[in-house]
């Protein structure tokens, strides 16, 4: 599969800024949503060959990622942008709205507003320029992968300065996920601040239910 598929289109139909857009942190029941934008500039990117391998951030291993992270944070030829929505915001306005103002949020962040945005999953709105979205588009756009990598590790770096502040929570291990033993720490200590009180089981603990 030609990665840059999808970006060599834009760039053949005049579009040389083109952007990749995709989110971590959607499902869990604490820490943040976290979107990334990646835009890799057209010649010197040539065939990709410089990201081999690179793809849907949940297909690689924990050091690949943070390999390919470090790779895309000092290349002088990918632009990258991310943002970061706080558990309280995503309570206030629901975990849709949080993780479309977060891509929203990584596009306008970027040195200039993309002449496209390719996004993985579904279609978003709000977004601040024109957007084609693709299905599973992390595993078929070069720069959709570029931003889930950067979305998943920005977010599991914030999830283990987390779990130096409540190491009782194991927010190391299962990164706000709902496991058991998230599940049994959440019983135990009850929830904090970083945990999003409108998600189940916690939302049923506010109303004095016990899971």
């Amino acid at each position: 599969m030609d990665m840059l598929a999808f970006e060599k289109e834009a760039w053949n139909s005049g579009l040389f800024f083109v952007a990749g857009v995709d989110e971590a942190g959607r499902g869990p029941l604490a820490g943040p949503v976290v979107a990334a934008a990646v835009v890799f500039e057209r010649e010197p990117l040539a065939g990709g060959e410089a990201f081999a391998g690179l793809t849907d951030s949940k297909a690689l291993t924990e050091r690949k990622r943070e390999l390919f992270f470090e790779q895309l944070m000092a290349c002088p030829f990918a632009h990258t942008a991310f943002s970061v929505i706080e558990p309280s915001e995503i309570d206030s306005i629901n975990i849709l709205q949080a993780t479309w103002k977060a891509m929203a949020e990584s596009l306008s962040g970027l040195d200039r507003l993309p002449d496209l945005a390719l996004v993985d999953g579904s279609p978003v709105r709000g977004l601040p320029c024109d957007s084609k979205n693709i299905i599973k588009g992390d595993a078929k756009s070069l720069s959709i992968a570029a931003a889930s990598v950067i979305a998943k590790v920005t977010r599991d770096r914030l999830m283990l300065e987390l779990d130096k502040k409540h190491p009782e929570y194991g927010f190391a291990a299962h990164k706000g996920y709902g496991t058991k033993m998230h599940l049994k720490a959440i019983r135990e200590h009850g929830p904090l601040d970083c945990h999003r009180k409108t998600f189940r089981p916690i939302s049923e603990l506010n109303q004095g239910e016990l899971f």
